[in-house]
């Protein structure tokens, strides 16, 4: 490659083009003779043609010029682009093709997707903590104690994590019942208790708590876990 290829090459200069493009231009309701003229367009405006005659997209599509200005015609349609004036030094006005609608669309459309995703990772999920307690109990649950379980994850934003780790208490409580593990919840809630190594944490302050008070505790019962606190009391009370 001589020097010349070279200079040329670099004075050309380089497109960005953002890959989440490449990646959802279908989702724009784009084909790929839209994605075509859509990345010469850019290419032009990088350049510092910003508002480029029909005839210079013509000549990098090979099409005639009538069938340039529909292709651009056809991008504003679909949304992607449009044409914005402004006043330069002079205070003359020029127009200029402008993407920050194709970025916007692209941003929301990128929001969307990662909310489906959490969507049916959450339906998921749910699914698994039914079947879960259902182990647990040894029986199916009811219509309230779904209705319950769906509050807990779309109402009050409990993790699923956290949920198992009440159900464990209540299980080492053995007392079966929701009621019991909303209490659970409830407390870890105003203590800010929001993940299984808090909770953990909290455990294994709570059995080092009962260990200095209970002298004829056997030193391997100090491994085995056991419930936090007596969350039925704890309710009783109030």
């Amino acid at each position: 490659m001589s020097d010349l290829t070279i200079r040329k090459w670099i004075k050309a200069g380089n497109t960005t083009i953002p890959n989440t493009l490449l990646m959802y231009y279908r989702e724009l309701g784009l084909n790929s003779n839209d994605l075509v003229v859509l990345i010469q367009l850019m290419s032009l405006v990088e350049i510092g043609q910003r508002f480029p005659d029909s005839q210079l997209l013509a000549d990098r599509l090979d099409v005639s010029r009538e069938e340039a200005y529909k292709a651009i015609h056809q991008l504003m349609t679909k949304r992607v682009i449009t044409i914005e004036t402004s006043s330069d030094e002079e205070g003359k006005s020029q127009d200029e093709f402008s993407f920050d609608l194709l970025y916007e669309r692209l941003i929301y459309l990128m929001d969307e997707v990662e909310k489906t995703k959490e969507s049916k990772k959450e339906a998921v999920t749910s699914k698994d903590l039914y079947r879960l307690f259902e182990e647990e109990f040894g029986r199916g649950l009811s219509a309230m104690e779904i209705q319950t379980l769906e509050m807990w994850i779309k109402e009050d934003l409990y993790s699923s994590e956290l949920i198992e780790a009440a159900l464990r208490e209540a299980v080492l409580s053995q007392v079966y019942s929701l009621k019991y593990i909303d209490r659970i919840l409830l407390t870890w809630e105003k203590k800010n208790i929001k993940t299984k190594e808090q909770v953990e944490k909290e455990s294994k302050r709570h059995r080092q708590n009962q260990s200095r008070n209970s002298s004829n505790e056997d030193a391997n019962e100090n491994e085995k876990p056991v419930p936090m606190y007596n969350w039925l009391k704890d309710s009783t009370d109030k």
